[in-house]
């Protein structure tokens, strides 16, 4: 038994998640360093979403980690990890959307609808404020149009930052299949947004 624990320990790609949890919640740094090589660019998506801004959300995804390590004790469930580290990811969004508010600095548009939809407010004047949550209402208005098998998609890669993995596990779908529901919603909200 130690045999296999010890050939685990050699080739964490073939570890499930669930054993990495378990030896990371005991300090077992490389298990954890595997999860962030397994989960970074879910987290990324997540905090791209969040800011639309790539080096800030290159920061906030650090920082996401470096949270998730102080607090990975509080996973009971191992098989909950990708479902608590999105949660983290939620949390250090939030706080970055007001600690940007509270230094006033405003941004730029998201130049990718779902972005725009999904970002948060950093406080910019009363106008902006009404024309970005205009523009949020109208582009979630338009996803939540797409027929139900295109919408649940691309609400979930888009706006929750599921990885595929975790998609076709949650939808039971092929890769193919998510893929194909993927492309073709998009290029449905792309239509839509044509012709408004």
């Amino acid at each position: 038994m130690n045999q296999s624990v010890s050939d685990a320990e050699m080739q964490p790609d073939t570890e499930p998640d669930e054993a990495l949890v378990a030896r990371s919640r005991r300090g077992d740094r490389a298990a954890f360093e595997e999860l962030v090589r397994r989960t970074a660019r879910l987290v990324y998506a997540r905090m791209y979403l969040s800011c639309a801004d790539r080096h800030r959300a290159e920061d906030l995804t650090q920082e996401v980690f470096l949270t998730a390590w102080r607090s990975i004790a509080q996973v009971t469930d191992a098989a909950g990890f990708r479902t608590w580290l999105m949660t983290v990811a939620s949390s250090v969004a939030v706080n970055a959307a007001r600690s940007a508010g509270r230094k006033k600095r405003g941004g730029g548009k998201a130049a990718d609808p779902i972005a725009l939809a999904a970002r948060e407010s950093t406080n910019p004047g009363p106008a902006e404020q009404a024309e970005l949550r205009e523009d949020r209402r109208r582009v979630l208005e338009m996803v939540e149009s797409l027929p139900e098998e295109y919408r649940r998609v691309v609400m979930l890669r888009y706006l929750a930052g599921a990885d595929y993995e975790t998609m076709t596990r949650q939808l039971g779908l092929t890769n193919g299949s998510l893929r194909g529901l993927l492309n073709r919603g998009m290029a449905m909200l792309r239509e839509r947004m044509k012709e408004t």
